[in-house]
């Protein structure tokens, strides 16, 4: 039965009330002594007849004037007087023996108090502080011990992880759409704690921890939640950086409350999201051994290892930074199993776009194959924001279903940014035209470079312009010569501003930028410099702790950097030059792309290839 409240409320009140009582009266009587003035004073106005009553105790007296008088502030001479009727004074150590057949003769109201007669007053009005806050410290502390321990700390022990049963976990893997192998790794997860006894027979151990890495939106807590739904568990779910708090230990004490709940709950599944937040590797960052993230890293390390071999509890743990995980971590016994879950291809993607599309009308003209061919290096959640930015742009247009057409202006919005309105004058829109009509041009006259699927002049996202390319199917292997090409694409824009107006524009601003990275990776990372060879060179590489990159120690000479510098120059010369030579030699070209650019505004592959078909 849960403990009244109302007690220990209507006995805090009464305490509350007796210190207002007593201390009430207390500073009643300390407002009615004024201002204290000297003995001299108070002779000279006695003298006067302005005192009318005083009380006399020991060696103190106060009283009251017939009129205020004018007395500046106690310990300020200088200050300015203030009138007060109410005064106190002290009578000299000596005595005075004309003072009472003075105040006789002045007919002044006297009274006298006994100096020992307000001992128990005393005694209440020093004891009661000490009463109250004993005993209110008192009923905090019964109430904090009613409610268990991790109380005293206001719950800040708590985990504060989200516990679902097997009952509310409706996620299967038919949910989520391709990761085949990743399912098939976790696969034998399930079956342990669907049925550990069958591994147990013959001394198998489920692997204690997996750590699911791979980039942001692929589906890894989604994925988590779709293990924990097949094997009918209890499923833990908490981000890492809930863990850190300002106070020193409590993200210890919610890593044991975190596994301690999921002991009692045995089989179960622990998820921690972002395992990076606490898991960075101890001694390279800031704070030294002391730091609270370290503490909470040091118990999540002891927490793990100190498993019983058949506890059947699996931590699962998503990251995007494995790189900068303690080794600590990633050891056998701990997260011993990573299941890589790469950005899905097209077929991936197609599954997962009919997952998504599932309480979607479509109309009859939407081929998802299509969109999934479109759409090179989208995530799961990427799709999921597609499909949902389309069936916006329907119901904005009061369409019952979703057609293609808005699937792909979902896609152009993702991909190039909103279209915004913007009044640009001729000669900027001119200029526009030319530099996107040169990226273009370049990007199909050159062998080896991604198809063009949209050129606009119209301003998307923070550019006045913007020429898509989207390669035919997925790459993971990019030759020289194709990145090359991609650097004579991304220059031919500030080449055809040059050719036509000989002159440049701050334009090809994220153009340049682009090349320079480019080209400092195939130099420095790729070893695709024929003068420099097959070396690597820590050059512009991440800080893994600061995620941004920083002034390092070079471990190669001046001379070395010097021959960098040159190769990347070199690089970007040759790349410029090859796009120079296909615009000056195809100039016909080029204005019938720039001309159809501004009359029709924006230009999709089919359309470029019949403008360039019927230039001559």
């Amino acid at each position: 039965m849960k403990p009244s409240i109302w007690r220990p409320l209507l006995v805090t009140a009464l305490l509350i009330f007796l210190f207002d009582l007593f201390y009430g009266n207390f500073m009643k009587q300390a407002s009615e002594r004024g201002t204290e003035i000297t003995y001299t004073r108070f002779r000279d106005e006695l003298a006067n007849n302005n005192v009318k009553r005083v009380s006399i105790r020991g060696g103190f007296l106060k009283g009251e004037f017939n009129a205020p008088v004018s007395l500046p502030p106690p310990g300020d001479a200088k200050a300015a007087p203030t009138p007060t009727t109410y005064f106190t004074a002290y009578i000299p150590a000596i005595g005075d023996s004309t003072l009472m057949p003075e105040l006789n003769s002045r007919r002044v109201d006297v009274t006298a108090v006994p100096t020992d007669g307000t001992g128990f007053t005393n005694l209440i009005l020093y004891l009661l502080p000490w009463v109250l806050i004993i005993g209110i410290w008192w009923f905090i502390m019964r109430g904090m011990r009613s409610q268990g321990p991790g109380a005293i700390m206001g719950g800040f022990a708590r985990s504060g992880a989200k516990s679902y049963t097997s009952e509310l976990i409706n996620v299967t893997f038919s949910d989520v759409a391709g990761l085949e192998e990743a399912k098939q790794e976790l696969r034998e997860v399930i079956d342990y704690l669907k049925d550990p006894k069958k591994f147990q027979q013959i001394g198998g151990k489920v692997p204690k921890g997996i750590l699911l890495v791979g980039p942001p939106g692929t589906g890894k807590t989604l994925l988590a939640r779709a293990v924990a739904g097949e094997a009918g568990v209890s499923f833990f779910s908490i981000s890492a950086s809930q863990f850190i708090e300002m106070f020193v230990g409590v993200g210890a004490s919610r890593v044991r409350d975190l596994f301690s709940s999921a002991r009692k709950a045995v089989p179960s599944i622990i998820f921690i999201d972002e395992l990076d937040a606490v898991g960075r590797s101890r001694g390279a960052g800031f704070g030294g051994g002391h730091d609270e993230r370290e503490q909470t890293l040091n118990q999540l390390l002891s927490e793990m290892d100190g498993f019983d071999p058949h506890e059947e509890v699996v931590v699962m743990a998503a990251t995007n930074r494995p790189d900068v995980l303690d080794p600590a971590l990633l050891r056998p016994g701990r997260f011993d199993r990573n299941v890589v879950i790469e950005r899905p291809d097209w077929r991936d993607r197609e599954k997962i776009l009919k997952v998504h599309t599932r309480k979607i009308p479509l109309s009859a003209d939407v081929d998802l194959a299509v969109i999934a061919k479109g759409t090179p290096g989208m995530t799961g959640a990427d799709l999921e924001g597609l499909v949902n930015e389309g069936a916006i742009i329907a119901a904005r247009e009061n369409q019952t279903v979703v057609g293609l057409q808005h699937l792909e202006r979902a896609k152009d919005k993702i991909l190039m940014g909103g279209e915004r309105h913007m009044v640009i004058s001729d000669d900027e829109k001119r200029i526009t035209a030319y530099h996107e009509a040169g990226h273009a041009l370049v990007a199909k006259l050159l062998p080896s470079t991604d198809p063009v699927h949209k050129v606009t002049i119209l301003p998307r996202g923070r550019a006045l312009g913007v020429t898509q390319q989207l390669p035919e199917d997925d790459r993971y292997h990019y030759p020289r010569t194709h990145l090359m090409n991609r650097l004579a694409v991304a220059l031919g824009g500030r080449v055809a501003e040059k050719a036509m107006f000989n002159d440049v524009s701050t334009g090809a601003q994220s153009d340049l930028k682009m090349v320079t990275e480019l080209a400092e990776k195939m130099v420095c990372q790729w070893g695709m410099s024929e003068r420099i060879g097959a070396m690597t060179f820590p050059r512009g590489e991440e800080h893994p702790f600061l995620g941004m990159k920083l002034a390092e120690e070079k471990t190669f000479s001046e001379e070395m950097a010097w021959q960098i510098d040159q190769e990347i120059a070199g690089l970007i010369r040759s790349a410029e030059e090859k796009a120079k030579e296909l615009i000056y030699t195809n100039r016909a070209k080029l204005d019938a792309l720039a001309t159809a650019l501004l009359e029709e505004e924006t230009l999709d592959g089919r359309r470029v290839d019949e403008v360039l078909a019927a230039a001559p």
